[in-house]
This record gives C-alpha cells, structure tokens and sequence, in this order.
C-alpha cells in the first residue's frame, strides 16, 4: 500500500518536525508515522498559496480553464479508485464496500459535477437606465482555509476543494491528524491534473495549531470548517477579529421519524442505513428514533431483527462486513460512557450487538439501540456512533415537536406513505436536508448545510460554489451628456 506521510506546499513534499502514528482502528497498529508541521511551516504553506493567487497563474484563468484540470482530476482519481478506497478503510476502518462507493465514489463525481457547472461564474448584465451598462462579476475570495474531519476524508476534502478552485482562489488544506492518508495522497492526483503549484497546499498538523495559524493570518479570506459546534464556534470567534468570511458544517443530532402509516420495510431499512452507516460516525447520522405509538412495537421487532441480520460487525476489508470499528480507543471510551450513563439514568437497552472474537487490538464497539428518555444526555448530545435512542409519541403533532427538539438542524427524516404529512414535515422541521422516506442520501447538486447549531453557509451545488467567490457590480456611462446635475 503506497502511503505520502508527508505535506505538500507550493509543489513540494515536506516534511515536518515530529511524528504522529496514524493508525489502523481495526488492529489498533500504525500504518504510517505522518510528519506534523510546526506553526511557522503552516505560515509557508499560506504564503503559498498567497504568492500563487496574487501571479495570477490560477486566478486568472477561464472558469472553463480552471473546469479542464477538475475533470483531468477527476478521471485520473477514477483510475486510481480502488487504491483510495483501500487506504481509506485501512485508515478510518469504515467497510471497503463504503469507501468505494460513498467516499471515493462522490469525490470522482463531485469533481465532475464542479467541472460541469463553469459557466455559473459568467455574472449577470440586469437592465437598466438609458445610456448605462451595468454588469456583475464573480471573482475569488483569495486565500482559503480548509480544515476537515476523520469520517470521510477523501469526500470531504474534495467536496471543499473543488468549488474552492473552480471559483479561483488557492488554498490550505488541513486533514483530521488521525485519518490524513487519502487526502495527502490527493496531491498526487491533482499535480498530475497539471494543478499549478502552491494553488493547493495540504498539511498536516495540530488541528488547533493550524486552525489559530489560518484563522489569524491576515492573507487568508476565509475558512470553511466541518467538524463539532464546539470546535465551530471557537473558530468563528477567531476569525471575526478582522472579519474572515466562514463557512460551519458542524453536528447533528438527527430524528428519523417514523409515522403510523409508513410502509414498514422501507422505514425498517432507511432507519438501518441512516443510524450506522460508517459505523454511526457520520454528523448527520439517524440518532433519535421518533415512534408513532400504535406501530412503536411493531417497527422494533422488526427493526432489531434486521440489526441482527444485516448488520456484521468486522474486518472492514472483508467484503461481507457491514460495519467496522470506531476510529479510535479514545472515541470507543467517549461512545460507550453514553451508552453507560444513559443505563444509570434509566435507559434501557433493546439491543446490544455482540463483539465477539474481533481482532485483538481494534476498536470494535457493537450496534445499540436504546430507549431513552428525551431528557436525558443520550437523546439530546452528538454521540457520533452506532447507538440509536428511541422514543414514542403520539400522533404527528407531538412527532414533529419532539424531532425539533433539539440544538442542532442538520438533516432530519420523515417515514411515511401520506404526501401531506410528507409536505408538512417538509415545511415544519428544522433541518437543512429533510428525508421522505430516506435518510443519508446527499446529492452534490444540492446544497447541504445545517440550522441552528449545526452550522451557518452552505457546501455542494450552486451554492458551495458561489460561496467561493465574492460579487463585484460594474457599471459604465456610455451616453454623450455629461453625468449627473452639477
């Protein structure tokens, strides 16, 4: 397996002045001793790409330009998919079936899909007086900060990336310091796409080092973050000191509601695929069960014994493995005190699946599907893994108050077969993406971002792109009078 452990800044691998293992969360082994920069290193790679966007060599280019060398990217990734894929279930223990078709999967495609849209950044000529011209240019922010997290690395850093570039500015990008081996493998891809250098500069750091480092450096125009509120809210602090736009993709903490007249297997196998997708580490993850009271018992016996059956906790190289272990022992401890307070607050559990004889090593940590109470800490706190909380309610109304109950707004779902209920949760629930009858299924032609707590800005489709760019109005007196009245 071919790894870079080193960063890549203004076209150049270089390495740093320590060492941190990255591991293999289903061994508990190290893969690869990743340099680490100091804060002085982050400083170059910033005066990087400000050198790069001030030449010109990117920012001046067509749009179409910019598109060719997204595409060439994009094709040259394709070739080389199963190889990200491996490294990234080597990396984050997310099961090989996922990392090739979700992670590596919408990388390629959020690549084409930016190629595609060029022409967007055109402007627009609106009508108006005699004699006047007036018209809007999209141009580049300038510098742009990138810090994202260990659950979808390759995915992730590409879906800030790619409008990043196609807009015009150059930028820095930070990887989560224990999954970083995708997205410095990416340089390699975008260097053969003819990517000039110090356009994109990928390092690997501290993450509060960099984020201070690229928060406070006067040459970086914005930052986009996804990770914790907690972590978001810091950072915006940082950056309000000489006013750096920002862009917050943050927590969840997710209903799936499932009503008295949903189709049952359907309900039964989105709750599946949204509660422990990549093992429950996923922000916008199907946390809270919400029940309609007269198909409550139903829909859990049926849903457990899916668990059971369709949910195979184990080597994530193997194809038959529908999840893999938690990304690290630390992240196990924190998952496991939830579900351990949650039981001394009264929870019960209805499931617990079985570890079994798993590698020795790993950080394996079964599916839990526990009823809670919604005042306790398991309902209403991000616990970023494979435990689904459920609550009953009666009746739609008291559904739909309970789902919003709640800090954050990233993505809510809704399970029924009534197109009113379906409109009505639509328009009531306090979620940037809403599910009817689905849950994770993100479209990189659509916008995705969250309410309230979980985030402010926007990623994917138009909108990730024009946030990229800033608006410039132009315009021009062709008539023969003098202007104006003195």
């Amino acid at each position: 397996m071919k790894l870079r452990k080193t960063s890549w800044i203004d076209g150049q691998w270089v390495d740093g002045k320590s060492k941190v293992d990255v591991l293999n969360p289903a061994t508990g082994k190290s893969l690869a001793k990743v340099a680490q920069l100091d804060a002085e290193q982050i400083g170059e790679a910033v005066s990087a790409a400000d050198r790069a966007y001030r030449s010109g060599v990117w920012s001046s280019k067509t749009p179409q330009q910019r598109a060719a060398v997204l595409s060439r990217a994009a094709g040259i990734l394709r070739r080389r998919s199963e190889e990200f894929a491996q490294v990234e279930t080597a990396n984050v223990g997310k099961p090989l079936k996922e990392s090739r078709f979700i992670d590596v999967a919408a990388a390629i495609d959020t690549l084409e899909y930016y190629s595609s849209i060029a022409g967007l950044l055109s402007g627009e000529s609106p009508r108006v007086g005699d004699g006047m011209i007036d018209f809007t240019r999209r141009e580049p922010i300038g510098v742009v900060g990138l810090i994202t997290p260990w659950n979808f690395p390759v995915m992730l850093a590409v879906r800030k990336l790619a409008p990043a570039l196609l807009a015009g500015n150059t930028a820095v990008l930070k990887p989560a310091t224990v999954t970083p081996l995708t997205t410095l493998l990416l340089a390699e891809v975008l260097a053969e796409a003819e990517l000039p250098a110090g356009v994109a500069n990928i390092v690997t750091g501290s993450g509060g080092m960099v984020g201070k480092v690229l928060s406070e450096h006067p040459a970086v125009h914005k930052v986009s973050l996804t990770g914790s509120a907690e972590v978001g809210s810091k950072l915006m602090a940082a950056c309000a000191g000489d006013l750096k736009a920002t862009c917050m993709e943050l927590g969840g903490k997710s209903p799936a509601v499932v009503c008295r007249d949903a189709d049952m297997e359907k309900a039964v196998d989105g709750v599946l695929f949204g509660a422990f997708l990549n093992q429950g580490e996923c922000c916008c993850a199907a946390t809270r069960l919400l029940l309609d009271k007269p198909i409550a018992k139903k829909f859990l016996d049926r849903f457990i014994e899916a668990v059971k059956g369709k949910i195979v906790l184990g080597d994530p190289a193997e194809e038959k493995t529908t999840m893999g272990p938690l990304i690290s022992r630390e992240h196990l401890d924190r998952v496991a005190g939830y579900v351990d307070r949650a039981e001394r607050e009264g929870g019960k559990v209805l499931y617990r699946g079985e570890v079994g004889g798993l590698a020795a090593g790993g950080f394996w940590y079964p599916p839990v599907v526990m009823q809670a109470d919604p005042s306790m800490e398991i309902y209403r706190e991000e616990v970023f893994g494979p435990v689904l909380a459920v609550t009953v309610f009666d009746g739609l109304d008291a559904l739909l108050a309970a789902a919003n109950d709640t800090d954050y707004g990233l993505a809510a779902s809704i399970f029924t077969e009534s197109m009113p209920t379906a409109e009505r949760a639509v328009r009531e629930l306090a979620a940037g993406t809403v599910w009817v009858n689905c849950h994770n299924v993100v479209f990189n032609a659509a916008p995705y971002g969250g309410y309230k707590h979980s985030g402010i800005g926007r990623e994917c489709g138009v909108e990730g792109l024009l946030a990229y760019t800033q608006i410039k109005n132009a315009i021009i007196y062709g008539g023969s009078a003098p202007f104006g009245w003195y």
